[in-house]
């Protein structure tokens, strides 16, 4: 097949998701995007550049669009062109359930965006079940706030042809863990720094532990959007030595510390998969999660106590735990690698092969 394949938003874990099935695929997959800048515009305006991108590419025999596209435009400017070619639209996120930052208020034209793009295709493909089940969960309330001829109607058809397909996650090139130094474990931060990952909270614990006198190091990577991201600054400051890496790796060395960190954090408002947390600890870092989202679905039942944590308290014993007791913590790490194994490309690209190749 010739798949077309939408994004919007074309960077971090968009554009690894887009890149990564494009080469992985069986088929061939071309990909039309725009730059991840001014989301709100590429929501509402995008649909009409990125058609006219379409309109170049020829025929294609499946459209595979990402949750920042208007599907129902982008399918009204192209179908002249394309024709009834099928379209599926991945959730990655959605503008209903994320978080929005305080003081803002929810501005319903986004989710509106994803509801009418969802109703339109062919097939909707989310990332977790916690983003299947949550958002379902709200969009009969979303549809009911409007005065007349609400689209409740079209939920249980719309719920029919959605599914779960998750994350694909290019694993394979994550390098085997190297044998222990003897050095301090190292406390790994490998997410965006937003607000919606609640970083605030993950060097409060951190500074308590450090408060107690424990030895660790601590390696601060991952994306910035923000100008003054304060609460980094602070912790930063507060962790002093301890500190080994602050800041953006690119990937050659995003991955060396991903294999040489023995426990993760997260301290998430947000989660709809975690490609970061999947990440690292495929490369063997203990997790230490929080009790929701995707996590728990995404932890085997059996670790759940080890591993997920409900309260501020129970985060610092969770780490306190893990830094005491390294072998324990490295024997729950090598038996969650092969779990995470599951959203390598290697395994993910056939499903979506098929998954697309159902819908001609």
């Amino acid at each position: 097949m010739r798949i077309l394949l939408v994004e919007p938003y074309y960077s971090g874990s968009h554009r690894a998701w887009a890149d990564g099935y494009a080469a992985h695929s069986a088929h061939e997959v071309v990909i039309v995007s725009h730059e991840a800048r001014f989301w709100k515009w590429r929501m509402r305006g995008g649909f009409v550049t990125l058609a006219e991108q379409a309109a170049a590419i020829g025929d294609v025999d499946v459209i595979l669009a990402s949750d920042m596209l208007d599907l129902a435009g982008f399918l009204g400017l192209t179908r002249g062109r394309l024709g009834h070619v099928p379209a599926a639209l991945y959730m990655h996120e959605n503008q209903l359930t994320y978080p929005w930052v305080e003081g803002d208020e929810l501005d319903y034209t986004y989710p509106l965006i994803n509801w009418t793009s969802m109703a339109v295709a062919d097939a909707v493909f989310f990332n977790s079940a916690f983003h299947h089940d949550t958002l379902f969960a709200e969009m009969d309330v979303l549809l009911g706030r409007f005065p007349d001829y609400r689209h409740s109607h079209r939920l249980p058809e719309v719920r029919g042809k959605a599914s779960v397909l998750s994350v694909g996650v290019d694993l394979r090139s994550i390098p085997d863990r190297p044998s222990p130094d003897g050095g301090a474990p190292r406390i790994l931060w490998n997410q965006r720094w937003e607000y919606d990952k609640g970083s605030s909270e993950f060097f409060q614990a951190l500074g308590r532990l450090a408060d107690a006198g424990r030895d660790f190091r601590v390696v601060i990577c991952g994306e910035n959007f923000r100008n003054q991201p304060e609460e980094f600054d602070e912790g930063r400051r507060r962790l002093g030595e301890r500190v080994v890496h602050f800041g953006y790796a690119p990937y050659p060395e995003y991955v060396r510390l991903l294999a040489s960190s023995d426990i993760v954090v997260s301290t998430a408002a947000q989660e709809f998969f975690g490609i970061a947390i999947t990440e690292a600890v495929y490369a063997g870092a203990f997790p230490l999660l929080p009790d929701r989202l995707v996590y728990p679905e995404r932890i085997p039942r059996h670790l759940h106590g080890r591993c997920l944590y409900r309260t501020f308290d129970e985060l610092v014993a969770g780490v306190e735990w893990a830094l005491e007791h390294r072998v324990e913590a490295e024997g729950v790490a090598a038996e969650l690698k092969p779990v995470m194994a599951e959203f390598d490309w290697s395994v993910m690209a056939p499903r979506y092969d098929a998954a697309l190749e159902a819908l001609r």
